[in-house]
């Protein structure tokens, strides 16, 4: 028996009891939202999604939103704090569309990259993390160098043990820890110098999602297009996607290029 939007409704508010919470059903636009009472701030689930999602996967897929929703409204209801924390910011790349104000028009904390990315700072939470802004940079005393710099010494702590693939005579380098900053990986430059002089051709780049960083020593060129197609299929099934353009690495330096089909890419 298929199971209906409004017995969903009532498996989630069975699951997100809590005194402090609100929960409400839309019928027109077929959503679940739940939000704390007094800030009325939350998050909106589209009920025909998680009915599919429950259809393939059944109870798991119940389980893993609950913690998602219990870990967001968490978060949610706490005040940052930076001091004591350095350890825990990091920056994270989006693509130059992602918003640079949080919905209540919260400025927030962002350094140029490249024409199709942009860095943004986040302090780790455990589970999740929170993207800082600069009511909160402001109100910590700190200024935007300092955030720069613990996140850059921060991010180059991470593991860099990337797993290998050589399709065509070209290798192509993976990092995907699941971390959540996999693609800030990027900013570590003495990593990707350490790339740039073992590699036996070109170097390109890639950042299609937040959870994959993709380096390829271009040996030739059909390792262009593999490239461009490895790319756009990371796009595509990201969870949030960055740029589906990658980037040649030259003098430290990432220009994002046009894969032309059986050609060398253009800048």
């Amino acid at each position: 028996m298929k199971m209906t939007s409004l017995q969903m409704k009532k498996k989630l508010e069975e699951r997100l009891k809590n005194e402090n919470w609100r929960t409400s059903f839309d019928r027109d636009k077929n959503t679940f939202r739940i939000e704390w009472k007094d800030t009325k701030q939350g998050m909106t689930i589209s009920l025909p999604n998680m009915i599919g999602k429950y259809n393939q996967r059944g109870e798991e897929a119940i389980d893993e939103l609950e913690s998602h929703i219990r870990e967001a409204l968490r978060i949610m209801n706490q005040t940052p704090e930076l001091s004591g924390m350095e350890k825990n910011i990091f920056p994270v790349i989006r693509s130059t569309s992602f918003p640079t104000e949080t919905k209540k028009g919260k400025k927030l904390l962002t350094k140029d990259h490249t024409a199709e990315t942009r860095i943004f700072y986040a302090l780790d939470l455990g589970k999740s993390y929170q993207l800082l802004d600069e009511e909160l940079l402001k109100k910590e005393g700190w200024n935007k160098a300092h955030i720069d710099e613990v996140a850059s010494f921060n991010v180059r702590s991470l593991s860099t043990e990337p797993k290998k693939d050589t399709v065509a005579d070209n290798d192509f380098y993976f990092i995907a820890t699941q971390d959540g900053y996999d693609a800030s990986r990027i900013l570590n430059e003495a990593f990707l110098e350490e790339m740039q002089a073992n590699a036996k051709g070109e170097v390109a780049v890639a950042v299609p999602h937040q959870d994959v960083l993709i380096i390829a020593d271009v040996q030739n060129s059909t390792g262009y297009d593999i490239l461009a197609q490895m790319t756009m299929k990371f796009f595509a099934e990201g969870r949030i996607p960055i740029t589906s353009l990658p980037f040649i690495y030259e003098n430290k330096k990432l220009e994002p290029i046009f894969i032309l089909a059986k050609n060398r890419p253009e800048k």
